[in-house]
C-alpha cells in the first residue's frame, strides 16, 4: 500500500510543473506573429474622430473580422458617430460577459513621429541612441518580446481589439467555444469623449445588458504582472477667462496702468492650491475616507513612486496623498493650457486683452461633480470676481471691476467596482491561476473612460483588464506596443474566455 502511496506521490510532483506551465503561451506566441500582417492592415487605417469617412472604413475593417468569427452585429445609431455592437452566443443559459474597446485614435503630428507615416506600421528596437528600425522577417524566434510596434493606436486602443480577435481565432481553430456568451461594445469616438455613449445605452438599454463588463483599454502595472483595474476617474472640464483692455495694448504706453488680465488669471489660478498641492477650495476632498481595508488594497500595488519621478525627472511632487496610488483616490484640479498674448519669436510688447485657462476635474466616485464645480466658482467669487458665463458686453465691462468667464461641462461621471466582489474574484483567480503570481489589483485608475454611463445606467459591474506597455505613448508621437505585451495580451484573452463564469 505504501508503495503505491509513494508512486502516486511521485506522479503528482512530476506532474505539477506541466500544471503551472501558461497553456496558451506557445499558440499565442504562434498565432500572434502570424497576424501581424493583418495587424499592420488595421493600423493603416487613420482613425481620426473628427474624421468621419475615415471612420466608416474602420467599422467596415471591424465589420469583416467579427463576420468571420461568427458574431451577429449591429450599428447603434446615435446624434454622433455609430457604435458597433457585436454579439456572440455560444449558449442561451450561460452569462453573458461584455467587452468594451475603442478604435478611434487620437490625431496625429506628422512633425513629431519618428518615421515618416503614423499610420504604417514600423518594427524597431530599442538602442543606446533611441529606437531603430528594423525589417519585420525580425519577429521570429524567442528573443522578441522587447521589440516595439510603432504606429497610432498600436497601443489605444487597436491592439487589445487584435489581441481579443486572434485569442478568438485561436479557440475557433481548436474547435473549442468560449465558456460564456460574448457581447463586444466598439466605440469610434473615444477620443472625443464619446459624445453619442450616454444616448446609445439610454436607447438600446436592453440590446446592452450584461452580467459583467471588462473594459480592454489603458496600461498595466510598470512591473509587467498582470493587472487589473477595478474603476477609473471621471472627468469634468472649465475654461476660465480674464479681460483686460478691449484690444492688446502698448506695454510701454499703458504697462502700470492697464490691467494685465494673464496677472489676474494668474493670481486665481495660484490661489486654489497650496504649497503642497492640495486644493484649498472648501468641501473639495469631502467623503472620502482610506479605511485600513482599502489602505490593504492600495499598499498591494508594487510602489511607482521612484520609477514615476525617473521618468518624468521630478524631484518635488504634489503631496495629496502619500504616494502615487493614494494621490488616485482623491479628485484632482489640474491646469491643462494657458493662453494669452504671445510667446517666443511671435512675442510683442503688449497688455494683452484676455487670458484663457483650460482645465481639468478628476473625478473619484464619491465627488458630485456639480459641486466641485460650484465650489470653484465660488472660490472665485470670493476673489472679488464677477463670474460669467459669456463674454462681457460693454455694459458688462463698464459696471464690473474684475470680471471671470467660467464654462464648465460633466464630460462623464467616476466608477468603480468592490475588489472583493464576486467578478473581481472570478478574474483574479483566472490570472493568478494562469501566470501563477498574483494580479496588480488597481482600486482607482488615473485616466477616464466613458463608458461610465454604461455602468451607472445598467448596474453592471465594470472591471478594466489592460494589457498594453506603460510606455506606450498614448495620444502622443511615437505610439507604440512591446512585442510582448501584445502577446501576453492574446494569452490573457485566452485565459479568460475559456473559464466559465
Amino acid at each position: 500500500m505504501k508503495k503505491h502511496y509513494y508512486l502516486i506521490v511521485i506522479f503528482l510532483i512530476g506532474l505539477s510543473p506541466i500544471r503551472a506551465q501558461r497553456v496558451y503561451k506557445n499558440a499565442a506566441r504562434e498565432l500572434g506573429v502570424e497576424q501581424i500582417a493583418e495587424f499592420k492592415a488595421f493600423l493603416s487605417l487613420p482613425n481620426d474622430a473628427s474624421q468621419t469617412e475615415q471612420i466608416e472604413a474602420n467599422i467596415n475593417w471591424a465589420e469583416q473580422q467579427l463576420s468571420s468569427l461568427g458574431f451577429n452585429f449591429k450599428r447603434l445609431n446615435t446624434a454622433h458617430l455609430p457604435l458597433l455592437l457585436a454579439n456572440k452566443i455560444v449558449h442561451k443559459k450561460l452569462p453573458t460577459l461584455a467587452f468594451y474597446m475603442h478604435l478611434d485614435g487620437q490625431a496625429v503630428d506628422l512633425s513629431k513621429w519618428d518615421q515618416e507615416n503614423p499610420y504604417k506600421a514600423e518594427l524597431k528596437q530599442k538602442t543606446g541612441k533611441g529606437f531603430e528600425s528594423l525589417p519585420w522577417d525580425a519577429l521570429q524566434g524567442e528573443a522578441i518580446d522587447d521589440l516595439r510596434i510603432f504606429a497610432r493606436s498600436s497601443a489605444d486602443d487597436k491592439g487589445p481589439f487584435v489581441m481579443f480577435l486572434t485569442a478568438l481565432d485561436h479557440l475557433k481553430n481548436i474547435n473549442k467555444k468560449p465558456a460564456f456568451n460574448i457581447k463586444l461594445i466598439l466605440d469610434f469616438e473615444e477620443e472625443q469623449s464619446s459624445p453619442g455613449l450616454p444616448e446609445a445605452v439610454r436607447k438600446f438599454k436592453e440590446e446592452l445588458v450584461a452580467d459583467l463588463l471588462l473594459i480592454l483599454d489603458g496600461p498595466m502595472h510598470s512591473s509587467g504582472l498582470p493587472t487589473l483595474v477595478f474603476g477609473n476617474r471621471g472627468i469634468a472640464t472649465l475654461t476660465l477667462t480674464t479681460f483686460g483692455p478691449l484690444t492688446s495694448q502698448h506695454s510701454g504706453h499703458y504697462g502700470n496702468y492697464l490691467p494685465n488680465p494673464a496677472l489676474a488669471l494668474s493670481k486665481v489660478l495660484a490661489s486654489m492650491k497650496d504649497e503642497v498641492g492640495k486644493v484649498v477650495i472648501p468641501n473639495f476632498y469631502d467623503g472620502i475616507t482610506l479605511d485600513e481595508t482599502v489602505r490593504k488594497v492600495l499598499e498591494g500595488v508594487p510602489t511607482e513612486d521612484a520609477a514615476i519621478k525617473k521618468r518624468t525627472q521630478t524631484r518635488l511632487n504634489d503631496q495629496v496623498g502619500n504616494n502615487y496610488q493614494e494621490s488616485l483616490q482623491y479628485p484632482s484640479l489640474n491646469i491643462r493650457g494657458m493662453q494669452s498674448g504671445w510667446v517666443g519669436e511671435a512675442a510683442r510688447t503688449i497688455i494683452p486683452a484676455s487670458a484663457t485657462a483650460e482645465m481639468d476635474i478628476r473625478l473619484v466616485l464619491e465627488s458630485k461633480p456639480e459641486s466641485l464645480i460650484a465650489g470653484v466658482k465660488k472660490h472665485i467669487q470670493n476673489l472679488g470676481f464677477t463670474v460669467l458665463d459669456h463674454v462681457p458686453s460693454e455694459k458688462e465691462r463698464m459696471q464690473y471691476d474684475k470680471i471671470l468667464q467660467m464654462n464648465a461641462k460633466v464630460s462623464y461621471p467616476a466608477f468603480r467596482t468592490n475588489t472583493q466582489a464576486k467578478e473581481g474574484q472570478w478574474l483574479t483567480k483566472i490570472l493568478k491561476d494562469y501566470y501563477q503570481s498574483e494580479p496588480v489589483i488597481i482600486r482607482t485608475s488615473g485616466g477616464s473612460v466613458p463608458i461610465s454611463p454604461f455602468v451607472s445606467e445598467l448596474g453592471v459591474p465594470a472591471i478594466g483588464v489592460p494589457t498594453v506597455n506603460l510606455d506606450n505613448n498614448q495620444h502622443s508621437p511615437n505610439e507604440n506596443l512591446r512585442v510582448g505585451n501584445y502577446l501576453m495580451g492574446i494569452e490573457t484573452f485566452l485565459a479568460i474566455l475559456t473559464t466559465a463564469f
